[in-house]
């Protein structure tokens, strides 16, 4: 794994006049060096996706359908080698990057799916006013244009997916940004795509430096933008371009409520399990991993203790090992950053009730209870293995606690009723509300996305293609309705 990566110019390998190394989180060694493409290879790439775009918007879809399907059978015939190096350059254990390349299978799945029935047209009679009379509206969606897709390092390889598959399948370019600390799961993804029958420019992968984006998110050539990351770098993108058709995934601080009804040593083992489990996978690197435990006072004295048996009982090492759980952050200062937030909330009254302690890149997960509302990890994303517990009374006190927060991605409610279930929907600011479990499920063909600070705009396969595109309508006229 210690080659030298060139990254992909419209649909062909190069190598710019700088590089930079990818390193393992856990222990340090060369992953790879990854080469970085220069202004002019990366004016060359625009220009060849605005070039394309009216060809490639043309494409039949059993062509489109076809790359995909092609991607689909490849991903899976190298599923064992991707994970391995999605392991190693992010640091994740294991069994969570060969699930990571499974979703990834699926997404191209769906993309290719939905590029065979997309786009069919809705007819419209037109003839419902005098004025009508023989007319008939036809409307299809048709590409906004070339799109810049941004992914971040968390999931380096199924969320470059969620960019590139729906680009795909609608005929929209696309130019993919992969996140500096992961490239190499992305230039996977374009040895693959190599492999089909895409019009040249079409695609390209680009690993610049985050320095060199302001310069490509600015570019009129590409109107549409997809981002996942930070609230702070994704909002000012979307300041900086306002003519621009943006989607944001961007962060949250996912609660999990236990409601009252939800009593059972069953229920509660569940509970338990589900939320240990998904604060501390990934390294809590996920934005709908469970920092909140929002529990009603009739459940809380019983819950607590179940939850940090659970977190203790997580296995956290190298993530190489398939026994190993929760692994090491993305780098030591992810880890640093972790470890002054608890602190500062220790030092502000939090309880710790485990963990607390940092290795490296490593931080043990993590559970706080008695937590200032004024403390950083009240208020942020924590996006590491921490979670604290919070006691409530009653529905309307549990679901105002999970809306206290600039955040609203998506909530788990712990419940047996079906009204509780419908008025969660109803009363909970998020994008996403899962009941009977965490807050961190998410199926990669459904729409997904925050409210509030959370994001703009839906992914999930389906949801990105119509953000790709837009509607235009034909009239067609003189016709015997």
């Amino acid at each position: 794994m210690t080659s030298t990566h060139a990254f992909w110019l419209a649909g062909r390998q190069a190598t710019g006049e700088d590089s930079f190394d990818v390193t393992n989180s856990w222990d340090g060694r060369l992953v790879g060096t990854v080469s970085v493409p220069t202004d002019a290879q990366v004016e060359e790439a625009v220009a060849a996706a605005y070039a394309v775009r009216e060809e490639f918007a043309a494409t039949p879809a059993h062509v489109r359908a076809a790359a995909l399907d092609h991607v689909v059978r490849r991903l899976t015939e190298r599923t064992e080698e991707i994970a391995q190096l999605i392991s190693a350059e992010n640091g994740k254990p294991i069994k969570w990057a060969r699930g990571e390349v499974g979703r990834a299978v699926s997404v191209f799945r769906f993309a290719a799916e939905e590029a065979r029935r997309f786009n069919g047209g809705d007819a419209q009679r037109l003839d419902t006013d005098a004025g009508g009379t023989g007319r008939l509206g036809l409307t299809r969606r048709f590409p906004r244009g070339p799109v810049l897709g941004i992914a971040p390092f968390n999931f380096p390889l199924n969320l470059s997916a969620h960019k590139v598959a729906p680009a795909i399948a609608v005929g929209a370019p696309i130019i993919l940004k992969p996140a500096p600390a992961t490239p190499i799961s992305s230039l996977i993804l374009g040895e693959l795509l190599a492999e089909t029958d895409l019009p040249a420019g079409s695609w390209s992968v680009l690993t610049v430096p985050n320095d060199k984006m302001p310069a490509l998110v600015r570019d009129e050539r590409l109107p549409v933008i997809s981002f996942t990351g930070s609230g702070p770098v994704g909002y000012s993108i979307m300041e900086s371009v306002p003519r621009k058709h943006c989607t944001l995934e961007l962060g949250g601080n996912g609660a999990a409520v236990v409601l009252g009804d939800y009593s059972s040593e069953e229920d509660l083992d569940w509970a338990a399990t589900r939320i240990a489990t998904f604060s501390n996978y990934q390294g809590g690197q996920s934005c709908i991993s469970v920092q909140r435990v929002i529990a009603d006072a009739t459940v809380y004295d019983r819950l607590v203790p179940k939850i940090v048996a659970a977190v203790e009982a997580l296995v956290t090492g190298d993530p190489s090992d398939a026994a190993t759980d929760v692994g090491p952050l993305v780098s030591e200062d992810a880890a640093r950053r972790v470890e002054s937030w608890v602190d500062e909330a220790v030092t502000a009254g939090a309880t710790l009730l485990t963990g607390g302690e940092r290795d490296g890149a490593t931080y043990a997960p993590t559970v706080l209870a008695d937590l200032p509302e004024t403390t950083t990890i009240a208020r942020e994303e924590v996006f590491g293995p921490v979670l604290y517990v919070r006691r409530t009374h009653g529905e309307a006190e549990a679901f105002a606690a999970v809306n206290d927060s600039e955040y609203g991605l998506q909530a788990g409610v712990f419940t047996h009723d079906l009204q509780t279930a419908f008025r969660a929907h109803r009363a909970l600011e998020v994008g996403g509300v899962v009941i009977g479990d965490v807050p961190s499920y998410r199926a990669d063909q459904m729409p997904y996305g925050g409210a509030k600070q959370s994001g703009v705009g839906r992914e999930g396969v389906r949801y990105a293609m119509d953000d790709y595109t837009y509607e235009r309508v034909l009239v067609l006229t003189g016709l015997a309705l």
